[in-house]
């Protein structure tokens, strides 16, 4: 069994970044939010596709239609944990471009928009 590779991560400000540009750029990104929907009621980011770790049975037969494989895809969580948990997964379903935003909305929230709510 070969262990699992390493996830690359891409940091907040890098997500920040591209959120403020996400409308002029022609290279687009899927975004992944793992988070509870109750999570996401008090804190979220525009453009995420939900996809709640513990609703799982409920979209993963078919995230290679709700996702395209070889596109880059970032993926979210509060802190990094199960989103890094979900990049894993992907890679394991032939995902090629997966990225964990490191620090998760947590990090977000406190380095690139003090106007996201901390929970």
């Amino acid at each position: 069994m070969n262990p699992p590779l390493a996830i690359p991560e891409i940091s907040v400000a890098d997500l920040g970044a591209y959120l403020q540009q996400a409308d002029m750029r022609a290279d687009p990104l899927q975004l992944v939010d793992v988070r509870e929907p109750s999570e996401l009621t008090l804190a979220a980011l525009p453009g995420f596709m939900s996809l709640p770790l513990s609703q799982y049975e409920s979209w993963a037969t078919d995230i290679a239609v709700r996702l395209d494989p070889t596109m880059e895809t970032w993926v979210l969580c509060h802190h990094g944990v199960r989103s890094e948990q979900m990049c894993y997964w992907l890679q394991q379903q032939g995902f090629t471009h997966v990225k964990n935003i490191a620090g998760g909305i947590d990090a977000y929230a406190r380095r690139v928009d003090p106007q996201i709510p901390l929970y």
